[in-house]
This record gives C-alpha cells, structure tokens and sequence, in this order.
C-alpha cells in the first residue's frame, strides 16, 4: 500500500508538473529545453506484452505545441532490483511514444537508495544503456531566502526535509512557512502534515517548537493558522478525554461542536470544568447551544 510520503511527493508533481523541471535544473544540474507548458501525462507504459508497467508520474514539456523532452518520476523508498528491469521499458515505452528525448528521475529519501538508482542500466552491446538521474538529500538545495521559498515552494519542502539538522534551520522554517502562504491552504495543510510525518523525531521536534512560538520573528501567517488550530482541536479532544473518562455520556453532536471550537481560552476553562463535572450539564459549553443534549428516553 503506498505511503503518504511516496503520495504526497507524487502530489506534488500533479499539482505542479513543472516542477519536474525545476528539480532537473534547479537541483541536479540538467539543461531543460526551453518549455511554454509542463503537462501531466499518461503514466501507462503497458503495451501489448502482458506486463504491466507504470510510472508514479509523467511531465510532458511543450514548446510552440509540440512535445519537447518528457520526465518520468519514480518515488524511489527502497532498493528495488526489479526496477532496473521496468525503468528501460519505462523509457522506450516513453520515447516511442511521444518522439522526443526523455528522462527518467528518481526521487530518493536517502543517499544509498540514491546511489542505486543513479547505477547505469545497460541492456545491450555498447551504448544501449538507459542512465537513471537520481535526487537524494545531497542534491536538493538548500533553500533559506524566503523569496526563492515563495517561487518554488515544493522545492521548499524538500529542502526542509533534507536539510532540517542544520544549524540555521531555523532559516529553512521560515522560508517554507513563507512559501505555504503563497499556494492555497488545503495543500498548505497536506504539506505541513506530510513535513512533520516525514520528519526523523529530533528535527520535528524543532519544526514544532518553530510553530508554537507566536513570538518569532520568522513566525509565518500560515503557521500561526495551522498551529492555532492544532492546538485547539487537542484542547477540544482533552476535554471529551476527561468526560470519557469520568463516565459522563457524550452524545455525537456534543462531540462534534465541541471538536469546532477554535476558543482557545474557553477550551482551556471547558478542561477544568470537565474534571469536575458529575454531569454534561455542569459545563458552560451547553449555554449557547440550539440543540438539547439529553438522551432520548426508549420508546
């Protein structure tokens, strides 16, 4: 089943497909033919032959109407020795295809996966090879000017996630935090979620101290948001803890405003008074509520 770092990272490809692109030369330092349009393509590569073969991901580059240079993209998690028998068919499949030069990238979360994948795939006499490009954490750019965060916010987050151990990582916080403001707020979110998963514990732990101090400087607007709301629907999951634990009945409506609260100081007030209370009825939560919360009595 595939992960949600192998999802959103081809996520990111289907929201941007240029950014394909950006990865080839911004990071790995490979001349991109000039483009108008990046299209997502088929990822399909099967054939008549009974085998099935698909790619995570397809960009077509398009110049004055017409296919210019096509990018595979492979989210490569592990060391996969089958791979180097897909990834030529990947390639010719692909060429055949569309008539124009092609690349195939694997987008690698370590420096051994990376170097496997980079290992030339010969599949014949001499010059019938296929040469994977491999990005690792040491090929991704390190990204701290806000304004570079903001034009290439994917590349953001992989900066983030490559580099979070550095000592000015406070720096790489800000720029992403800055760039999750330019794009809209439910991938924001997606992304936010997806860094702190993918985060080993000692850098996430920082990243999360970064978005709770409302007091720093490279505080972003998105991140105060997003912390905001973290903050409040553990609150709100606190008090309904508390209940469950005294025993007290929580109908679903109950739950599900009480989940919608954003009030911060009437959640920490509502906390206190759920570790007393003997009933529902003893929480100021239900003052203003429309709906009665008593059970209906069986009929």
């Amino acid at each position: 089943m595939p992960s949600q770092l192998h999802e959103t990272l081809i996520e990111m490809f289907r929201d941007r497909p240029a950014f394909a692109a950006d990865l080839l030369d911004q990071a790995l330092r490979i001349p991109v033919p000039e483009f108008d349009e990046a299209h997502l393509s088929s990822a399909d590569f099967t054939n008549v032959a009974p085998t099935e073969y698909r790619a995570d991901a397809v960009v077509t580059l398009i110049h004055e109407g017409a296919a210019t240079f096509a990018i595979i993209i492979e989210v490569q998690l592990r060391i996969d020795g089958h791979k180097r028998f897909s990834w030529p068919a990947y390639v010719a499949t692909l060429y055949a295809r569309l008539g124009c030069p092609v690349a195939l990238l694997a987008i690698c979360p370590t420096e051994a996966i990376a170097r496997w994948a980079a290992v030339p795939i010969a599949i014949g006499p001499p010059g019938s090879t296929v040469f994977p490009m491999a990005l690792g954490p040491e090929q991704v750019p390190v990204i701290i000017d806000p304004e570079e965060a903001c034009h290439l916010p994917e590349m953001a987050i992989l900066s983030t996630l490559a580099h979070a151990s550095r000592p000015d990582r406070d720096a790489l916080f800000n720029a992403l935090f800055t760039a999750l403001d330019t794009i809209e707020p439910g991938r924001a979110a997606l992304y936010t979620d997806f860094v702190l998963a993918a985060l080993p514990p000692a850098a996430r732990m920082f990243l999360e101290e970064f978005m709770a101090t409302t007091s720093h400087h490279y505080q972003s607007d998105f991140a105060r948001r997003y912390f905001k709301q973290g903050e409040a629907q553990a609150r709100a999951e606190a008090v309904l803890a508390v209940l469950d634990a005294r025993g007290i009945e929580t109908p679903e409506l109950f739950r599900e405003k009480m989940l919608a609260c954003t009030d911060q100081d009437r959640l920490a007030r509502l906390i206190q008074q759920a570790a007393t209370a003997r009933e529902l009825d003893d929480l100021d939560f239900l003052d203003d509520m429309s709906a009665p919360f008593q059970c209906e009595p069986d009929v």
